[in-house]
């Protein structure tokens, strides 16, 4: 798909309407991890960057380091916690991006967000897209970032490469989306929303 019939896809697609997501679509039973009844979750953001090029518009992904002590080595977006200083999501996930990937917020244009998603970790992220720089060359920060790559968008934007698959997670049967890359094993959260978005480009 040439970059701007794919940019202009996603802006269609962010104009229809959608519901939020969560990590329990596929598991109403599972309840969140050291999450009490009742108890807020905490909100995070992250971005999802598409940047044009000669071969068409790619996403940006990256793999987390292995020595984090949270989800080592798993393929996300770049993203985290909102931090006091945040005036927003879309803030947050810019701040985020620039401190994992080098991206200066001068080479993202906003696009939209999608509704939130709720992960069984306890939080509620914010999904914000937007239109990278064609020249961006990303920069891992070492400390949380092992590898950064690029994932085409038709490729994610097919609801036909998704899967589902299970695995045993605090003594319960967890189902979860999956949509493998190359060597990449893009699953969790970051398939969720990444499914949310292509069932809206597919509608």
């Amino acid at each position: 798909m040439p970059a701007p019939d794919a940019l202009a896809a996603l802006r269609r697609a962010l104009a229809r309407p959608g519901r939020d997501t969560s990590d329990h679509d596929l598991n109403p039973r599972v309840a969140a991890a050291g999450q009490a009844p009742g108890q807020a979750l905490r909100p995070a953001a992250v971005l999802l960057g598409f940047r044009p090029g000669p071969a068409g518009t790619s996403l940006i992904l990256t793999k987390r380091a292995s020595h984090l002590k949270h989800h080592p080595g798993q393929i996300a977006f770049p993203g985290g916690k909102l931090d006091r200083g945040d005036r927003d999501a879309t803030a947050a996930a810019l701040r985020e991006a620039q401190e994992e990937i080098g991206l200066a917020p001068s080479q993202a244009r906003i696009l939209g967000a999608l509704p939130a998603h709720e992960t069984v970790t306890g939080f509620c992220v914010t999904p914000v897209l937007a239109e990278i720089d064609p020249d961006f060359c990303p920069v891992a920060d070492a400390g949380e970032v092992e590898e950064v790559f690029s994932v085409p968008f038709a490729h994610v934007a097919d609801p036909a490469h998704f899967h589902i698959e299970s695995r045993i997670w605090r003594g319960h049967l967890r189902r979860y989306y999956t949509v493998p890359y190359g060597p990449y094993y893009i699953w969790g959260a970051t398939a969720r929303i990444l499914r949310a978005l292509a069932d809206r480009m597919a509608s």
